[in-house]
């Protein structure tokens, strides 16, 4: 190997060494700008680099430059570094006088004299991201053989230019999650897969006995529903839990838990790392929840013995009035006493399921074809239904003008765990959410029961008014109806859709709604059906 090659590669050697040492950008830039002059004898070097959005080469601040020299930008094919970039390969120039491209204006601002310029584009993973440049040689004209030199220094530029941008990229990303992290009013805990927990952010630490130890020790006092146990045995992505401690104060949590898994080769199962739990004081709410549900069934109570008097006493006036104005009146009085009474029973019952506890239901295999179709006859009774026709799959009813009509298609033999009672009356208000909601004289209800995806289905739709999108997901909330304001024209208190979706939630499964208006509503509630999966 000829002498001058060998102290090329030296010094190629050395420089990568150095390079590689800077992972600040600003500095390296700098570092850069140094070393290029050295590797190839030059007076000075220059360094531009890619503006990623407007393709434009620019001087960065970084490199301490004049601010009016900072200000210049050149377009791909402007200048000498504009026509390295346009033609994706290095340039010399040994007289910059009697090459045209040469942009004379950075010379002007910046006081020094360009007689000579070899200029390299820097390039990584085939995608070049700036212009590296020796400017006047010390020596005569610049050589092909400074030319390679200039390259490989280039290349290692390049590589040191981006690990230094991946380094900041994952240092900011580091700080900006360090302040979610710590600043979040969420619990967030970080376990390995030995249990023990990694990292505790501040308000996992003050609401949790003991986060230097394992998960168990933290928990320790915590009611959790679904226990730990299953929580981390999961395979789905995400769990919700819900958790209880009464000493040595009353706290409720809620949250999830996300397993860490590593990336495996194809085919290969996927190692667990640990977990992530993430959860949130709700003590507050809780409490509001149960006093408002503990104040709304006493208050039930105290109405309903009142109203009882009254209606028997009803029924004995009934019987003695004789004027038909009179009768008429009794008549009108004991109607809106049932209707107060409807309303009564309507808040005992949302008050029952509000508090429900899952794990204390009492669940047996039902049928849910059977327990919808006693469902429909139970909404039946109460809005005078003029029929119920059993339809095929498939079959699309057409509504029988002026009658309220339930059609009906429950496939048999889907079996689901649950409360027959708990179901059947969350069913029977779908039902009679369809025909209460509808102002029309035709009202039509489909109902159908099925299987799909693992899970059976209970479908419920009519021919009513529809709702709106964003009324779609407030329909399930507490004291909500979908009209312009809670006005008392449609009989209720808005509890229907909460009181449904609070069953079957309890159940493990989804109450789902699908409406616009003009087109009626289609709601689903699904359940898991045993021993299968989706």
């Amino acid at each position: 190997m000829p002498r001058e090659d060998y102290s090329s590669l030296e010094m190629l050697v050395t420089v990568s060494r150095l390079l590689s040492s800077k992972l600040e950008l600003g500095d390296l830039l700098n570092y850069i700008m140094k070393l290029a002059s050295r590797v190839v004898g030059a007076e000075r070097a220059s360094l531009f680099l890619i503006d990623p959005v407007t393709g434009e080469l620019y001087f960065d601040v970084a490199m301490g430059l004049d601010p009016e020299i900072q200000k210049i930008r050149l377009k791909p094919g402007q200048g000498i570094a504009g026509r390295t970039v346009l033609e994706e390969k290095s340039i010399i120039i040994n007289d910059v006088e009697l090459d045209a491209s040469h942009l004379r204006a950075i010379d002007e601002k910046s006081g020094f004299v360009t007689r000579s310029i070899l200029s390299c584009p820097m390039i990584v993973k085939g995608r070049i991201i700036g212009v590296v440049q020796a400017l006047n040689h010390l020596e005569g004209p610049f050589t092909d053989y400074e030319l390679r030199s200039f390259e490989a220094f280039a290349s290692q530029a390049a590589i040191a230019i981006e690990n230094a941008r991946l380094f900041a990229s994952v240092k900011e990303e580091k700080r900006l999650l360090g302040l979610l992290f710590e600043r979040t009013r969420d619990g967030v805990l970080m376990l390995d897969d030995a249990r023990n927990i990694k990292l505790a952010n501040e308000s996992a630490r003050l609401y949790l006995q003991n986060t230097s130890a394992g998960i168990s020790e933290a928990l320790a006092g915590m009611r959790l529903t679904p226990p730990l146990e299953t929580l981390l045995q999961s395979e789905q992505p995400a769990t919700d839990f819900e958790g209880e401690r009464t000493e040595p104060k009353k706290l409720f949590i809620e949250g999830n838990v996300i397993p860490l898994a590593s990336e495996t080769a194809h085919g290969m199962p996927a190692r667990r790392e640990g977990w992530i739990l993430l959860f949130r004081d709700v003590t507050s709410r809780k409490t509001e929840e149960r006093l408002a549900r503990d104040f709304l069934s006493l208050i039930s109570h105290k109405l309903r013995t009142p109203l009882t008097v009254i209606n028997g006493y009803l029924e004995i006036l009934a019987e003695e009035v004789g004027s038909p104005d009179a009768i008429k009146a009794v008549n009108v009085i004991t109607r809106q006493g049932l209707k107060l009474n409807a309303l009564i029973d309507e808040v005992v019952s949302f008050a029952a399921v509000e508090g429900l506890d899952p794990a204390k239901l009492e669940k047996k295999n039902v049928d849910l074809g059977r327990l919808t179709a006693e469902a429909v006859r139970r909404a039946t009774e109460q809005y005078e239904v003029d029929a119920i026709l059993p339809r095929q799959a498939g079959d699309m009813p057409a509504p029988q003008v002026g009658k309220k009509s339930i059609f009906t298609c429950l496939q048999p033999g889907v079996i689901i765990a649950g409360d027959d009672g708990l179901l059947r009356s969350a069913i029977a208000e779908l039902v009679a959410n369809g025909l209460k909601f509808n102002p029309g004289g035709t009202k039509l209800v489909d109902v159908a029961v099925g299987e799909a995806g693992g899970f059976g289905v209970v479908t419920v739709s009519d021919n009513g008014p529809g709702i709106a999108p964003e009324d779609t997901q407030n329909v399930f909330r507490k004291f909500y109806q979908a009209e312009n304001s809670f006005t008392g024209q449609v009989e209720g208190w808005g509890l229907g859709l909460a009181f449904v979706k609070r069953i079957v939630e309890a159940h493990g499964g989804t109450a789902e709604l699908e409406s616009a208006p003009g087109k009626g509503a289609e709601l689903r509630l699904k359940f898991r059906l045993p021993g299968k999966t989706a």
